[in-house]
């Protein structure tokens, strides 16, 4: 079954090397010098070339030259969120915009008592801080331990824009503990739906055509507190402009009947995968997940 190793590509070495190209060339050369290190990736990285290959061969049905033609172009944009991403929490001088469609729905979730805010590995979900400054209420971003740390201790080191509330994925469980206590405090959960570690629960879904697993967990989170669910995406259209949506605010609710159970799980992950799908089809190259994501056996 595929599984996501519990380690993002690059991890704290590339998120180094990018605040310094950052602090000492700018934005503009960065982008530039992104190119070199891209080109090495995709020739000696096969690791990650080769799932995001077959992803857009497979999954997209693109040719074998657009395929590796968009391998590129996914590294490459990929380079560029991280950028962003360190520019932003930085506070260094940047030219971005943004659209922000679906603002209300979670000023409105914030006023009626929290929720979850559910998104995937698709572009850039932290430059969305942008809009969740607006937001009168705390947000906790759910995120697996073992890289919340080193992660959270660099950037922290640079940032001057924001702090960031992180609710860390520990194998003790203790982390639902503090996602029951934010939403006792009527405080919002931004958590991804896409990725699941070995040994936790998944549930099986069709995502673009074929099989795939997906993490059980933030799902029946959202069924067993019985608040309203918003999926996220947060995109990058140009090298200057984002465009943030969420969907309206919906509450799935959590039965004491198990038949009924299943129905509300299989409901909340439809459509979840629908507006996924509907996101990767406009933009499949912002999907950032480096292992064999699909079961390609239909």
């Amino acid at each position: 079954m595929p599984t996501w190793k519990g380690k993002t590509r690059g991890g704290v070495a590339g998120y180094r090397f990018f605040i310094f190209l950052l602090k000492n060339t700018g934005l503009r050369f960065s982008y530039f010098f992104l190119r070199f290190v891209v080109l090495y990736f995709v020739f000696f990285a096969p690791s990650a070339r080769n799932p995001i290959y077959t992803y857009f061969r497979k999954i997209h049905h693109f040719g074998r030259f657009r395929s590796f033609k968009y391998v590129f172009k996914n590294f490459y944009v990929f380079g560029k969120v991280l950028l962003d991403k360190v520019s932003l929490l930085s506070g260094i001088e940047n030219p971005f915009t943004f659209d922000f469609d679906g603002e209300e729905y979670l000023h409105e979730m914030a006023a009626l008592g929290g929720g979850f805010l559910i998104g995937a590995h698709i572009g850039n979900w932290e430059i969305a801080g942008e809009l969740l400054k607006r937001v009168s209420t705390k947000v906790h971003i759910v995120m697996v331990e073992n890289e919340y740390e080193q992660i959270k201790n660099l950037l922290n080191s640079v940032m001057t824009e924001k702090s960031l509330n992180i609710i860390p994925i520990k194998e003790d469980l203790s982390h639902l503990i503090a996602i029951k206590r934010a939403l006792q405090n009527n405080e919002l959960i931004a958590i991804h739906g896409d990725r699941f570690t070995e040994g936790a629960k998944t549930v099986t879904a069709t995502f673009l055509g074929y099989k795939a697993e997906l993490p059980y967990g933030p799902f029946y989170l959202a069924l067993r507190y019985n608040k309203p669910v918003t999926f996220v995406s947060a995109v990058k259209e140009t090298n200057t402009h984002y465009h943030f949506r969420a969907t309206p605010p919906k509450n799935y609710g959590l039965s004491k009947n198990r038949k009924q159970v299943e129905n509300e799980m299989k409901q909340i992950i439809s459509d979840y995968t629908s507006i996924m799908e509907r996101i990767l089809k406009r933009y499949p190259e912002q999907w950032f997940n480096y292992y064999y994501f699909w079961n390609l056996q239909k």
